[in-house]
């Protein structure tokens, strides 16, 4: 599989990084929907939440710690949204795994 997120993972394509270690990346996302949009990601290719495998919910566990702290460096853990959304019916337009972090204004509810 060939999406961006692989090609920004594999520094084919520029992203302004705000996190990564061997495992997990994170960047600003293109077209924020808030003052603070961060994508978490695995570099693992993982297709959605779905389809992760047993093995991989250590690397999720990680990816949520990670946005406990990214929402502490950013200043939004008094209030911010954490999710992802699951195939095309939810709204998934790059099919490699990741989660959204939204925060620095008050947001609305969602449908």
């Amino acid at each position: 599989m060939s999406t961006i997120f692989a090609k920004i993972i594999r520094k084919e394509m520029p992203a302004t990084i705000v996190f990564e270690n061997e495992r997990i990346l994170a960047i600003e996302d293109l077209h924020p929907v808030a003052p603070i949009h961060i994508l978490i990601m695995p570099k693992k290719e993982i297709l959605n939440f779905q389809s992760i495998a047993s093995e991989d919910w250590p690397l999720i566990q990680e990816i949520f710690s990670i946005a406990q702290s990214l929402a502490k460096k950013y200043h939004i853990e008094e209030g911010y949204r954490f999710l992802t959304n699951n195939g095309e019916g939810a709204g998934q337009t790059i099919f490699h795994l990741h989660f959204h972090l939204i925060g620095g204004r008050r947001l609305s509810l969602l449908a």
